[in-house]
């Protein structure tokens, strides 16, 4: 689950670099920081309640 967590991650920083550099693209930039966030969120959520049990 980790790893999925992390490719999230790097393909939301890639998105949200596209989004930065193509002109006109600035919405892209947008969904990838939310997307971003969620996962950072969903990540920390997940990884404390696991480390919660042990």
């Amino acid at each position: 689950m980790l790893a999925f967590i992390l490719l999230l991650i790097i393909v939301w920083i890639a998105l949200g670099i596209i989004g930065a550099v193509v002109h006109g693209l600035f919405w892209l930039l947008i969904i990838a920081a939310l997307l971003f966030i969620g996962t950072m969120v969903f990540g920390g959520a997940h990884l404390g309640r696991r480390r919660g049990r042990g």
